[in-house]
């Protein structure tokens, strides 16, 4: 298992490990229509948030497939305004091996109120960090609805390459999508 050094904290933000008591502002914001309109699934209901909660609260980062979560408070303030996930995926150098190299993606959400104001950004660039500096991470992508702009613009903000846009590659809610992918690679 790899340990998960929460809080992390930047210039405005802190990033922590979810509690039971955000499930109300999760809900807030998961449950509208406009917050799902580039996730996989649909908007959210209670009872979905609360699970969600429950998986963030019990997680653990201990090898593919695991996805290691943050709840993202603004500093001096105790509630949620966002979420921000590293997600370990297969492909890297396996464990044992020496020194591991990991693969990931990276994903966000953010409250209503709370985009548009660098928060995403600046919780995003700690998460690479950490995991590029102190997880062994050798790659982390993001995938997006090629129609999200706005997380398309954070991506090269960080930094991230463009590698291409997959045409047409999921069918979800109703519609053929195409996906977006950015990525950084350790070296570059």
């Amino acid at each position: 298992m790899v340990d998960i050094p929460y809080p992390l904290t930047t210039q405005r933000l802190i990033l922590r490990r979810f509690h039971t008591d955000d499930l109300d502002a999760y809900y807030a914001y998961q449950r509208l229509p406009d917050t799902a309109r580039y996730l996989y699934g649909e908007a959210r209901s209670y009872a979905q948030c609360m699970a969600r909660i429950a998986q963030y609260v019990e997680g653990t980062f201990s090898g593919p497939g695991d996805w290691a979560t943050f709840a993202i408070s603004v500093q001096g303030e105790q509630e949620l305004v966002g979420e921000i996930a590293l997600k370990w995926n297969t492909g890297g150098k396996p464990e044992g091996q020496g020194t591991p190299e990991r693969v990931g993606e990276i994903g966000w959400t953010l409250a209503p109120a709370a985009q548009g104001l660098g928060y995403a950004t600046e919780a995003a660039k700690a998460v690479l960090e950490l995991a590029m500096k102190q997880l062994d991470f050798y790659r982390v992508e993001a995938r997006l609805d090629a129609r999200n702009h706005a997380s398309a613009a954070i991506c090269e903000r960080l930094g991230m390459r463009s590698e291409g846009v997959l045409l047409n590659n999921m069918y979800l809610k109703g519609e053929w999508t195409s996906e977006a992918v950015y990525a950084v690679v350790r070296g570059e």
